[in-house]
């Protein structure tokens, strides 16, 4: 079994931490600001259109999170014949829809 998955851990290496926590920080400091926007009463559908940059920043984050799990996660799994891996990668992508 991939290590990843055996222990539920994901060893990345230095760039790709950088990567996520910069997209992770950018959602953050989205977060931010609108909260700042309720505190200002700023109009409802301002804030409507930072919310719906915030969820396709998500979705986002959660596609190269997705994408680097079954490159190598997933892909270990199968080749070490553990099939389970993929009733995981279903259910990843049915909390997706």
């Amino acid at each position: 079994m991939a290590e990843c998955c055996k222990h539920k851990t994901k060893v990345r290496d230095l760039e790709e931490k950088k990567k996520l926590s910069t997209r992770v920080n950018k959602i953050i400091g989205q977060m931010n600001g609108i909260k700042k926007m309720v505190e200002e009463d700023r109009y409802c559908g301002d804030i409507l259109i930072q919310l719906s940059a915030i969820d396709k920043s998500i979705k986002s984050l959660a596609n190269v999170i997705l994408d680097s799990h079954m490159h190598s996660c997933l892909i270990d799994d199968i080749k070490s014949g553990n099939l389970e891996s993929l009733d995981e990668i279903i259910n990843l992508f049915k909390r997706f829809q």
